[in-house]
């Protein structure tokens, strides 16, 4: 079902990353996962340590049904087995797997559905992320390192009202990311990460190791927006004009940042 994988580096990868790839590897027969490869499959990896909650991992097959594995709800990364794992298609029917998945299964599975261009999806409580989410405010455009990984602040969401809770709290949260999307006509390639008021941050990007990265990074840029305020800083923030060199310099299409691939 799933066959020729792109390999990374292990020692780039967190524990509980090489822990989930172990799995995997045992249970599919593929390596270290970094980006696509030419059969079309995509992996979600668990990150650095700070990223404690809603770590996926999740398939996608060209030629296929989309797959999406998923991390056993309540079974800790020390005793998870191959045999744990669960798989489910896009519209959250268990394919495989004896074990119910991750209570978050129908906010991922929807963000999968509406941004088809990402391949990956990370959620955390990450400290610093997570105050501003409390705080329901986006993280201001600070700084040239905001600039580098996202084209503009952070968003945050509405909250979700009393009826989107009682009707189904993990779409609905699924459903209010994608709603603040629509409503400002925002890219998820160009802003890979939300704030989810009174909730937390998610993240995603187009490559498995893309969606850790962009949770590290937002955590880290959440945490340099939180001291530069208590600085002083106006939220106004950086000048329009240098945070799109910075932007563009390493993700538009005359990109001056990295090799020539």
């Amino acid at each position: 079902m799933v066959a020729n994988v792109v390999t990374a580096s292990p020692e780039a990868l967190s524990p509980h990353a090489i822990k989930v790839l172990d799995l995997l590897t045992n249970r599919y027969h593929v390596g270290v996962i970094e980006a696509t490869s030419a059969a079309g499959m995509q992996v979600v990896l668990p990150a650095s340590s700070h990223l404690h909650a809603g770590q996926r991992v999740k398939f996608i097959v060209a030629g296929e049904q989309p797959l999406v594995v998923f991390k056993p709800s309540g079974v800790d990364y020390v005793s998870l087995r191959p045999e744990d794992l669960v798989v489910t298609d896009l519209d959250g029917r268990v394919v495989e797997g004896s074990l119910r998945p991750s209570s978050d299964l129908d906010t991922h599975t929807l963000l999968y559905r509406e941004f088809p261009q990402i391949g990956g999806v990370v959620h955390t409580h990450s400290e610093f992320a997570t105050a501003w989410a409390q705080a329901c405010r986006p993280i201001p455009f600070l700084g040239t390192t905001h600039a580098d990984y996202f084209h503009g602040p952070v968003p945050v969401t509405e909250p979700l009202s009393e009826a989107e809770v009682k009707e189904g709290y993990v779409r609905n949260t699924g459903a209010v990311i994608v709603r603040r999307f629509r409503k400002e006509n925002l890219d998820p390639i160009a802003l890979p990460g939300v704030l989810v008021a009174g909730h937390a941050p998610f993240a995603w990007g187009r490559s498995a190791m893309e969606a850790v990265e962009h949770a590290d990074v937002l955590e880290y840029i959440a945490r340099l927006a939180f001291r530069s305020v208590l600085l002083g800083a106006a939220e106004a923030g950086l000048p329009a004009h240098v945070g799109e060199y910075h932007y563009q310099r390493k993700h538009g299409p005359k990109a001056t940042y990295g090799q020539n691939k």
